[in-house]
């Protein structure tokens, strides 16, 4: 954030965020190592986890990021399966009022964000949830939803690229939201052979044209969601007499007649394994975790997934080098981003609930709800207009009044042996700053104005 816009936003900061007069401007600085890998791998650190980074090594830590496991916290565990949204059949789900699934499905993630260990790994299924955007609004996608973060995004989130895009094209949710179970021989529909190529894949700029989104098309024709009696309703079926069976010819590559389902999975794997495909999604990683778009890293990027077929783990470890992190700028926090680290930062207990989720929206970005294919904007510009809605929910946070949430600043305070601010800003000099403008006995109004603090706002 520019010094001009900070200062026009102060007038409004003051009364939110402990009466911060309007020529302080909180320098971002040279933040230290191993905090700005924590909080550009991570959602943002818990009280006492930079020291324990700093004990284990800074590359030790990203290897162990890299190898998540399946275990969970238990009271994260347990609230999970309360859940019915990840638990019960798509199909069978569609008895459930919508705003219930929508709000469960949000509460999973907001837990799962905050609570768990493997932090990369959430900032990766919230990479690839926008990239693979669903908008659960559209028809019966809500219901659908929940398997398709599990079964798709989830499962192979460090997988492989291929197979995440495979996974994607067979899912009932996706295939749904672009319209493809309407997708027949004679009268293909081109919305998600479009969307495969420009939003999933190749990019805008990727050198396909038309005719290959007409011939991507048919291939994808037969790929829909079953709806037959005394069938296993929902799930992903491929119908062969739906199917176009034909030659198609597809970015200079014959797709040979009569290959079925095969015809799909081999533009898969065509556009997976594509050059300009690496640059489109390592390009789009650098601007969501590094903040730039800096050809000579997103270059190297792109050469490690083509050398290792779309393995997404080397791309990362490659992505989060210490060169590469000792020189990326400042992210602002998207919503999502601002709330979980304030979670984080303070140590709270949250349900996840609606009364949080509500601040989400007032932000701006309630999940699972943007409406286009493309996912929630990265840049900054889009969020700009969400300050305020922040700064209340800082103060509402602080102060306890979001139902399910609780945070116990005394005992953070104590936990950082009277140096509250420098836990929740990151930095000495930055908690002198904000410090200086509290009363010192009043830990509400110093964790208010720490979390509203325009340097709370960025990476």
């Amino acid at each position: 954030m520019t010094g001009a816009a900070v200062a026009g936003c102060a007038p409004i900061a003051r009364r939110l965020a402990a009466d911060l007069p309007a020529d302080v401007s909180l320098p971002k600085g040279d933040v230290e190592p191993t905090l700005r890998l924590v909080n550009r791998l991570s959602f943002g650190s818990t009280p006492g986890e930079v020291s324990r980074v700093k004990a284990l090594g800074r590359q030790a830590y990203l290897d162990q990021q890299l190898n998540p496991t399946d275990d969970e916290p238990a009271h994260l565990t347990v609230q999970l399966y309360r859940l019915d949204a990840y638990r019960m059949d798509s199909h069978e789900m569609e008895e459930l009022p919508i705003d219930l699934v929508l709000m469960q499905l949000q509460q999973g993630t907001i837990l799962r964000a905050t609570y768990s260990p493997h932090q990369l790994r959430e900032r990766l299924i919230e990479f690839w949830s926008d990239h693979f955007n669903i908008y659960a609004r559209k028809g019966s996608s809500a219901f659908r939803k929940g398997v398709d973060d599990t079964n798709v995004i989830r499962k192979h989130a460090l997988g492989n690229f291929k197979d995440l895009v495979s996974g994607s094209a067979h899912s009932p949710a996706m295939l749904a939201y672009l319209d493809n179970q309407v997708n027949v021989k004679g009268v293909a529909n081109e919305n998600y052979a479009r969307e495969l190529m420009e939003l999933h894949t190749l990019g805008v700029h990727g050198g396909y044209t038309q005719r290959d989104v007409q011939e991507v098309a048919r291939c994808f024709t037969g790929w829909g969601i079953e709806n037959r009696f005394m069938r296993p309703k929902g799930k992903f079926v491929f119908n062969s007499e739906r199917h176009d069976d034909g030659e198609k010819v597809v970015l200079g590559n014959r797709i040979a007649p009569l290959g079925g389902e095969k015809d799909g999975e081999r533009v898969i794997e065509l556009l997976a394994l594509h050059p300009n495909t690496a640059k489109f999604i390592c390009t789009k990683m650098c601007r969501y975790f590094l903040g730039h778009t800096e050809s000579k890293v997103v270059d190297q990027m792109a050469k490690v997934y083509l050398a290792n077929r779309g393995e997404i783990k080397p791309v990362v470890a490659e992505m989060f080098s210490e060169a590469n992190l000792a020189e990326a700028p400042p992210v602002q926090k998207r919503p999502f981003d601002y709330m979980i680290s304030a979670l984080r930062a303070t140590g709270a207990q949250t349900d996840g609930g609606r009364a949080l989720q509500e601040h989400l929206d007032r932000m701006g970005m309630p999940l699972y709800q943007w409406p286009m294919p493309d996912g929630y904007p990265v840049k900054s510009e889009a969020w700009t207009g969400t300050l305020l809605a922040r700064w209340n929910f800082a103060a509402a946070m602080a102060r306890n009044e979001i139902s399910g949430t609780v945070v116990d600043i005394k005992k953070l305070e104590e936990r950082s042996k009277g140096d509250l601010a420098s836990v929740l800003t990151g930095s000495s000099e930055r908690a002198r700053l904000v410090a200086k403008h509290v009363p010192a006995n009043d830990l509400t109004k110093l964790a208010t104005a720490c979390l509203a603090s325009p340097d709370f706002q960025w990476r």
